[in-house]
């Protein structure tokens, strides 16, 4: 979630053209309605807030200064290749693949294979 705000900011800053960055706002959308979802089953609701008022500052502090975002856009390949180890560790660690459906990694893979191209 953090890339995709990254992301989506950075092409709000530089004043890039809205088609080259229409996908963000629903990607952003879905992320959030999947973390509220997670909140609310687990019991967590409490925590929506935080994460609102957390987001919400970190949208307009990346705007302060030209080299917060620029430095924060560099970050967002280390950060998304960090999730993504911390999910095959705890697929390692569970040894249970069960819970990562066909569909998602197709996704998945469609998408970074899109942003390649």
């Amino acid at each position: 979630l953090f890339s995709f705000l990254v992301f989506l900011r950075y092409q709000i800053y530089y004043g890039y053209p809205l088609q080259t960055y229409l996908e963000y706002p629903i990607i952003i959308a879905q992320d959030v309605i999947l973390l509220l979802f997670i909140l609310r089953f687990s019991g967590n609701m409490k925590r929506a807030l935080f994460y609102a008022v957390t987001f919400w500052a970190g949208w307009y502090m990346l705007t302060l200064r030209k080299w917060i975002i620029d430095l924060a856009m560099n970050l967002c390949t280390l950060i998304s290749a960090a999730s993504k180890v911390a999910q095959l560790r705890c697929l390692w660690q569970t040894k249970d693949s069960g819970q990562v459906s066909a569909l998602t990694w197709s996704m998945s893979a469609y998408t970074c294979a899109s942003k390649l191209w």
